[in-house]
């Protein structure tokens, strides 16, 4: 199906001076149906609005640099429990991005941290403590993602990267909270309070699937109904 309107992408992108923001620009109107391109060099960040078809991603990175989250409540007061994922492709050789998108969510800011397992079983509190590694230091806290605010919408996004590699990360758990940087002291499972496991995702070419092995539905129709949720 084609777009005969325009529409927005947003990517991480490395960059480290406003050369880098004129290659990837130029690149990118050498492309047919780019109208727009804007960048952030402090935030990493560069937007597209162009027509085109619509699309799929199917692989980011390389192979064992990609993974991804999907976050749940663990309250048993609501039945769609599914409330956000995160993606995360690692860049740099000690450099990944993080992109998290969040919904069904009261209005607030909430820290995302990554935990010593992952172990959700009883929600946040079966993750244990923050991630941590003694060779870092005091300045890295390696655990902690960063903050994503929650508009009245109820909904969420942010990118943040962070100085360390995929394959550390893969079966941790994360949890998504209004915790001061994964303050366990009060940690409780509520409506607010999401929980996932990191796990591998598919790099460039590592994924030829057309049929959700889950569902048995086409991967358009997974997406149609992401939308529907919210999650798109």
């Amino acid at each position: 199906m084609v777009v005969t309107t325009p529409f927005q992408t947003l990517f991480a992108v490395p960059m480290t001076c406003e050369s880098c923001i004129k290659d990837v620009s130029g690149s990118l109107y050498r492309l047919s149906g780019i109208q727009k391109v804007e960048a952030n060099l402090k935030q990493q960040l560069v937007s597209i609005e162009g027509t085109g078809r619509d699309a799929i991603l199917r692989g980011s990175g390389g192979t064992d640099s990609a993974a991804v989250c999907i976050l749940e409540t663990h309250s048993t007061a609501v039945s769609d429990k599914v409330r956000g994922l995160v993606r995360m492709v690692q860049v740099a050789p000690n450099l990944t991005i993080v992109d998290l998108t969040i919904r069904g969510l009261s209005p607030g800011t909430y820290w995302a941290t990554v935990r010593e397992t992952g172990d959700i079983s009883n929600g946040a509190i079966s993750t244990g403590g923050l991630w941590t590694d003694p060779k870092d230091g005091p300045k890295l806290k390696r655990g902690v993602f960063g903050t994503v605010t929650v508009g009245k919408d109820g909904m969420g996004s942010v990118f943040l990267d962070k100085p360390i590699q995929i394959w550390e990360m893969i079966g941790r758990g994360i949890v998504l909270s209004r915790q001061h940087e994964g303050d366990r002291k009060f940690e409780r499972n509520d409506d607010d309070t999401l929980v996932g496991v990191i796990a591998r995702s598919a790099g460039v070419w590592d994924n030829d699937k057309t049929v959700c092995s889950c569902s048995g539905k086409t991967l358009w129709e997974e997406r149609k109904d992401e939308v529907k949720k919210g999650m798109l």
